[in-house]
């Protein structure tokens, strides 16, 4: 089960993410999602659990759950929309 969690605080890092859904189960992956110029944490990851009833209780448990002053938003992750590319018109 993929798990979107959002309102991360901006100093944590992949491995801090992981350990803390650890508790719930086995952990698949779980990156916090970079800005690729900065490289800086847009504050939000994916965490990616065997199952899903373990993906599940980490949801309910971790949801609103206050984390470096902050608290979570974390639910099921959806597939990403296609987004139309910008298309630049003619220059005049």
């Amino acid at each position: 089960m993929n798990i979107y969690v959002g309102n991360l605080p901006y100093s944590m890092d992949d491995n801090e993410l992981r350990s803390s859904f650890s508790e719930f189960g086995a952990v698949t992956s779980a990156s916090v999602v970079k800005d690729k110029f900065t490289g800086r944490s847009r504050g939000f990851g994916f965490v990616e659990m065997a199952d899903a009833a373990s993906g599940n209780q980490a949801i309910e448990a971790m949801n609103g759950r206050n984390m470096g002053g902050r608290p979570l938003v974390v639910n099921e992750a959806r597939p990403r929309e296609e987004r139309p590319r910008f298309e630049r018109g003619p220059r005049y």
